[in-house]
């Protein structure tokens, strides 16, 4: 989010802070029909965070009905699963993330086994709804993850450890109020 901002002459802290807690519920309210994000929404609202940011939350889940109209909006739905998905596949690299390329992560788009439950044309849809070509958008993706790999994926991590959905860098499970 913080990568993309500057490209839509966004505030690069409101999309940073947009990224990071939009699946703040996730782990304690997994559950789609009635659970997240609904419980974000609710405290993000009660807290006093900007409309724009709360609306952001609402428009990355599909099944709420909230259009995506902001580049904000796009950038977080379009970064969402994509950074999961280039995260799993640092996970399973020596390497992790440094000179990872597109082709890489396209080679484990076309292994229907590998990190299964992502929808890959909702991968590429995010990237039309964004205006930004798949490569280009995919660059951007791994070169903002690179940036804060040794956060993201500190030594001793490998394959097996954490969900590979990046929510871990967050912060989940400190016991800490992540919105504090």
């Amino acid at each position: 989010m913080r990568a993309y901002a500057p490209r839509f002459d966004g505030d690069v802290e409101l999309w940073g802070l947009t990224g990071l807690l939009h699946d703040l519920d996730y782990e304690r309210y997994p559950n789609l029909d009635d659970g997240h994000p609904r419980y974000a929404l609710r405290e993000l609202e009660a807290r006093g965070y900007p409309p724009e940011l709360v609306r952001a939350v609402a428009s990355h889940a599909d099944f709420l009905g909230v259009s995506r109209d902001s580049p904000m909006e796009k950038t977080l739905f379009a970064v969402d699963e994509l950074s999961g998905f280039v995260l799993a596949c640092a996970y399973v690299r020596p390497e992790k993330l440094q000179g990872m390329t597109p082709k890489s992560v396209k080679k484990k788009l076309k292994q229907p086994s590998f990190a299964a439950a992502v929808d890959r044309d909702e991968l590429r849809h995010g990237a039309e709804e964004l205006g930004v070509d798949f490569d280009e958008h995919l660059t951007v993706v791994i070169a903002a993850l690179a940036e804060k790999q040794d956060e993201l994926m500190p030594a001793g991590s490998g394959s097996g450890s954490g969900s590979g959905d990046g929510s871990e860098a967050a912060g989940s499970g400190s016991g800490e109020d992540p919105l504090a």
